[in-house]
C-alpha cells in the first residue's frame, strides 16, 4: 500500500542521514589521516619480545575488537582470520586455542580495505562463527568457539541484529597485533608485538606471520646469546 511504503521511507531517513553524517566526517579528516597512513610502515621495527611470548605454547586468532566488515566484502575479515590460523597451523610453532583465555598469546587481525574510510556492517551472521574445519598439506583442525567471545572481542550491536557504519583512519592496511591471552587480555590491552602492511595478511605467505616467525627467532637467539654471556661473566667472578 502507498501509506506503508510512504512510512517505511520516514523509518530510514534517520539511518540515512546517520550514514551521510559519518561520511562527511570522513572526508573532512581524510588528509589528516593520509599522514597516519604514511607513517604505518614504521610501526613494523623490531622491538624486543618479553620472556612469555618465548616461552607460549598456544594462540588464539582473533579480529581486532570493534573491526567492522566492509559492505563490498562481509567475510572479509573472517577470511583473513582463517589464513592467518592455517599459516600458524604450517609453522607448528604454536597449538591453535579458541578462546582467548585458554591461550598464551592472543593474535588480532584486521584486513586493510585500502581506503582512508570505508562503509562498514557489524552484527548479525557476518560475526558469528560457531566452527571451523581448516586443512594444510599436513593438518586438519576442528574447532568450536562456545558461546560469545570475551568482552571487547566481537565486533557485533548488543541486539544481534547487523548495523551499519563507517570505519575512519589507519584501515587501509592489513593489521596484525601480537597480545599477552589468559587473563591479563582485555578490550584495552596494549599489543606486545604489531606489524602494519599492505596485503600482510594475504595467502599464501601471509607475511605477518612470517614476520613474527622471524622476530620470535630472533629474540630466542637474543636470550640465548645473553643466557651464555651471563655464564661466562660468572665463570670469570668463579675460576
Amino acid at each position: 500500500m502507498a501509506w506503508s511504503r510512504g512510512w517505511e521511507e520516514v523509518m530510514k531517513r534517520p539511518l540515512r542521514r546517520k550514514i551521510e553524517q559519518m561520511g562527511r566526517v570522513a572526508a573532512a579528516i581524510t588528509a589528516a589521516m593520509a599522514l597516519v597512513v604514511l607513517a604505518s610502515a614504521k610501526n613494523n621495527e623490531k622491538v624486543l619480545l618479553p620472556d612469555y611470548v618465548l616461552k607460549a605454547q598456544t594462540v588464539v586468532v582473533l579480529i581486532l575488537p570493534d573491526t567492522g566488515e566492509p559492505m563490498n566484502d562481509p567475510f572479509a575479515n573472517r577470511k583473513a582470520q582463517e589464513e592467518v590460523e592455517k599459516a600458524i597451523m604450517k609453522w607448528g610453532r604454536f597449538r591453535l586455542m579458541q578462546e582467548a583465555f585458554t591461550a598464551d598469546l592472543v593474535i588480532g587481525v584486521r584486513k586493510g580495505t585500502g581506503k582512508i574510510a570505508n562503509p562498514t556492517i557489524s552484527g548479525g551472521p557476518v560475526d558469528t562463527r560457531p566452527g571451523t574445519i581448516e586443512t594444510t598439506d599436513s593438518h586438519v583442525r576442528v574447532g568450536v568457539q562456545q558461546g560469545r567471545p570475551p568482552d571487547g572481542t566481537h565486533t557485533g550491536n548488543a541486539s544481534g541484529g547487523a548495523s551499519p557504519g563507517m570505519e575512519v583512519g589507519s584501515i587501509a592496511e592489513d593489521i596484525f597485533e601480537v597480545f599477552r591471552g589468559g587473563d591479563a587480555y582485555g578490550a584495552s590491552s596494549a599489543p606486545v608485538w604489531r606489524y602494519v602492511a599492505k596485503d600482510g595478511l594475504k595467502p599464501p605467505g601471509v607475511a605477518a606471520v612470517e614476520n613474527f616467525r622471524k622476530a620470535l627467532e630472533e629474540a630466542e637467539k637474543a636470550a640465548t646469546q645473553k643466557q651464555q654471556q651471563s655464564q661466562q661473566k660468572g665463570q670469570k667472578k668463579n675460576p
